[in-house]
């Protein structure tokens, strides 16, 4: 196993500031929601970062795939990393607190490490990672509440819908592991959303009816942020840390979206949490830092 890298100071910032993009998404998201639908908002995210994508690759002169197997895996990988979870968390967020939201969000790793284990030889589910991972759900089951587990109203189906977004997002990683690997990541990025574009824009049409343009100011500001921040932006970012951080230090990023949406809510929406949420996020933050295995390496 290679050592995990040592993070500088412009790692830091720079994964700070990408928590902080992906901490706003769950405000703008709300924002848009009160005049987009569902769907249609889904749309305009990939749409609108799938052609920013494509703008760069066209600017980097990089090399377009022609293959119809590697256009149909981004299509499958638009389908697990953008449509199923974007609608899921939308959904989620008509009902539930954004900063919540984010909280279930954080799960992605979790379920990212049991699925790995489950569909990918070379990823075992050891004993610290069982660890990580029952904390993490167990942190999850505390955010929920247990009486809300067994009584499915609204809010508890909002709830378990952000922790269903979060397991299409481990899916798409071991899809990426086994169908994309090798193909450059803004290549790979721009069609992922090409591939979810294909199927938001005619779902939008069919379940939210005609996409209109005439939209309130803020509306569009969050549409913007959405898209071209912090999906297009975004993505451009996290490789960009990915390379200078390594993927066990960016497993961070999940720990440091919360506290950023969870502000941004209070002092733009108002929003309050009840404590559970806080126990269940601390448990969650908890089994990350068990399956990161930085707290283990440092007591070594």
């Amino acid at each position: 196993m290679s050592a995990q890298k040592t993070l500088s100071a412009q790692a830091w910032l720079e994964l700070l500031l990408l928590a902080a993009i992906w901490g706003g998404i769950f405000l703008a998201s709300r924002i848009a929601l009160d005049e987009v639908p569902v769907f249609t908002l889904v749309a305009h995210r990939v749409f609108w970062a799938a052609l920013i994508l494509w703008a760069v690759v066209l600017l980097r002169r990089q090399d377009v795939p022609t293959s119809p197997g590697v256009w149909a895996a981004f299509l499958v990988m638009g389908l697990l990393n953008n449509i199923v979870p974007f609608t899921l968390l939308n959904w989620a967020q008509l009902t539930i607190e954004t900063g919540l939201t984010s909280i279930f969000n954080a799960t992605t790793a979790i379920f990212g490490v049991l699925v790995a284990a489950l569909m990918l030889p070379d990823e075992r589910l050891t004993p610290r990672k069982a660890i990580g991972v029952s904390l993490g759900f167990l942190g999850v089951a505390t955010a929920i509440g247990l009486s809300n587990l067994t009584d499915l109203n609204p809010r508890s189906l909002a709830q378990l819908a952000a922790v269903a977004a979060t397991l299409s997002y481990a899916f798409a990683g071991v899809w990426a592991r086994k169908r994309l690997a090798g193909q450059p990541p803004q290549i790979a990025a721009a069609g992922m959303l090409t591939g979810a574009s294909v199927v938001a824009i005619p779902l939008a049409l069919i379940i939210d009816g005609p996409i209109t343009l005439t939209l309130a100011p803020s509306t569009w500001a969050a549409i913007a942020y959405c898209a071209i921040v912090a999906t297009a932006g975004a993505y451009l970012l996290y490789y960009r840390v990915l390379a200078m951080a390594g993927s066990g230090n960016l497993m961070l990023v999940t720990l440091l979206i919360p506290p950023f949406a969870i502000v941004l809510g209070a002092l733009v929406l108002g929003e309050t949490l009840a404590p559970r949420a806080y126990a269940g996020f601390a448990l969650l933050a908890v089994g990350l830092l068990v399956l990161d295995g930085r707290l283990f390496r440092r007591r070594a």
